[in-house]
């Protein structure tokens, strides 16, 4: 027993004198588990394709890849690690690594790519869920960002006004943040579900926002969503493109409600109801007619109030 008591002392001894105890590999463990980590997921067959020209790229089928993504997003769930999936786009990690002067043809590369991807771009919180799941839901993301973000351009493109010197694409914003204020409020309770939609020269833009609205208290939306829609609304706005607004309403114990309205000299205009069933009862790519939805009422749009806007040229 005192040959065991001398040998741990000795071995404390040692342990201090490199810097280590006995708990370490217990606490990097700990420290590895509070260290969040990120996946990139390439999400089709095509992009897919794009990296197997990448020597070092150690996949060759898409489905036993993302099986093989799949097993890993477990097992890091497993040790109780926070993970991030984000979308790895094969065309902007080859302008990565130009741009930074790197090998593309290495996993460190790509490693690198996905840590800046998961600071800026589209991501997606793994809870468990089945990767089947996770897909659409990081396109949809994928989508909205970069609409978003081709919206932003555009807005910041347009300069000031000539006669005011207002920036153009500011003063859209702000009467946009107002329209959509004044649609929640005059919508009253219920879950909304709001569609904006306007043509630009080089792309269809399509905003979608959902907010809830209890029978007291301001409607509660999410900020993002709130800044894509109104980013959209506003290149409508300064544009003075035909953008539309849909607007659909759930409650309890009453059938959904849609209404309708389009822009107009910088104001939402109410359509008919006729108009909005039309709108919502054709296919957007054929014209084809739609069959109407079970349980939905589709009715004109209403006045949201909204202050007249100021006209820039």
């Amino acid at each position: 027993m005192a040959q065991q008591e001398n040998t741990k002392h000795n071995s404390s001894k040692r342990n201090k004198k490199h810097g280590t105890t006995p708990h370490g590999p217990t606490l990097r463990r700990t420290l590895r588990r509070e260290a969040p980590s990120t996946v990139g997921l390439l999400v089709d067959k095509q992009d897919f394709a794009a990296m197997r020209r990448y020597r070092t790229f150690p996949f060759d089928d898409h489905t036993a890849y993302l099986h093989q993504v799949e097993g890993l997003l477990k097992a890091l769930a497993a040790q109780g690690m926070h993970t991030t999936i984000a979308l790895f786009d094969p065309e902007d990690y080859a302008e990565f690594c130009a741009e930074s002067g790197l090998d593309a043809d290495t996993g460190a590369s790509r490693s690198r790519f996905t840590a800046e991807i998961a600071s800026a771009g589209a991501t997606v919180a793994y809870t468990g869920q089945r990767l089947t799941d996770v897909i659409p839901l990081l396109v949809s993301r994928a989508v909205r960002q970069a609409t978003w973000e081709y919206a932003t351009l555009l807005l910041a493109d347009l300069g000031a006004c000539a006669d005011c010197g207002q920036d153009i694409g500011r003063a859209a914003f702000d009467r946009a943040s107002h329209l959509l204020m004044r649609l929640l409020e005059t919508a009253g309770p219920g879950a909304h579900h709001l569609v904006c939609s306007t043509p630009t020269e080089n792309d269809q833009l399509l905003a979608v926002l959902h907010t809830h609205r209890d029978t007291t208290g301001p409607a509660r939306l999410d900020t993002s969503e709130g800044a894509e829609f109104a980013t959209v609304l506003a290149v409508a706005i300064a544009l003075e493109s035909p953008g539309g607004v849909v607007l659909r309403t759930s409650a309890p114990d009453s059938p959904d409600r849609v209404h309708g309205w389009r822009l107009a000299h910088g104001t939402l205009a109410p359509l008919t109801a006729g108009e909005v069933f039309n709108a919502y009862c054709t296919d957007a790519e054929t014209g084809e007619p739609v069959s109407p939805e079970s349980g939905v009422e589709y009715s004109a749009g209403f006045d949201i109030g909204a202050d007249p806007a100021e006209r820039h040229h």
